[in-house]
Parts: structure tokens; sequence; C-alpha cells
């Protein structure tokens, strides 16, 4: 599975963040104290969404060769009437599909690993060294 690190010194909130090998910068934009270096942590939790959402239909489309062009992916974390967080997530399939098939990439969008894990909630162990 994913493994990850972060770290933090005295540059306001600018973190240098490593993924798999992937170097990161997250930060605040400059509206909350920080410099605007890279992504907002919520930031990074809509790209990992939206990231995963576009692989698996791409999968999925290729398994089934069926002509998509491309997807496009638009993600909005807002608040929902109760006062709930909410993602709003919009799929635009582009190609030659038809409306069935767009139905069922809409259907497999629910149920990617990213989406199934943030609706079900995630536990997160804490151990100080």
């Amino acid at each position: 599975m994913a493994r990850g690190s972060a770290h933090i010194g005295k540059d306001s909130y600018t973190t240098r963040i490593k993924v798999n090998g992937h170097a990161l910068v997250g930060d605040e934009p400059a509206r909350n104290g920080g410099q605007d270096a890279g992504p907002a942590p919520y930031d990074y939790l809509l790209a990992g969404l939206g990231a995963c959402t576009a692989i698996t239909l791409r999968m999925y489309a290729d398994r089934k060769q069926w002509p998509v062009d491309g997807v496009d992916i638009a993600l909005h974390l807002t608040h929902g009437d109760d006062g709930a967080m909410l993602i709003r997530r919009t799929l635009a399939i582009s190609g030659a599909l038809d409306a069935a098939q767009k139905a069922r990439m809409a259907e497999i969008a629910e149920k990617t690993p990213v989406t199934l894990t943030l609706k079900a909630g995630l536990r997160i162990d804490t151990e100080l060294v």
C-alpha cells in the first residue's frame, strides 16, 4: 500500500511531502498565513479522488474497449444543506458512447477505491515517538 511522510520546519506552513518516492509541497494560501507554495491539504484530498476516478474510468473503458476519448472530472468541496462536508463530483466523458455506457461509467465512479474509502471513513492510528 501507499507510504508517505511530511516535514514542516519554521517556514510558515510550507510542508515537504514524500509519497512513494514522489516529492510534493503542501502549503496554505496567503489568506491563511501560508505562502501558497503548493496545494493545501484539502486540495490534495480532491486531487487523490480525481486521479483515482479518472484512472479507474480509463481502465474500465479500456477493458470494455469502449471509445472513450477523455474523461474530465470537476470536484468541489463544499457543505451540504445539513452542514456536513460534501464533495460534488461532475463527470464529462467524451467519445462515441451511448447513454447506457455513460450511465455505467457514472456507476463505476461511485465504486472507485478512493471513493469507497472516503464514503466508509478511515481509521487513523497515531503514535508519538
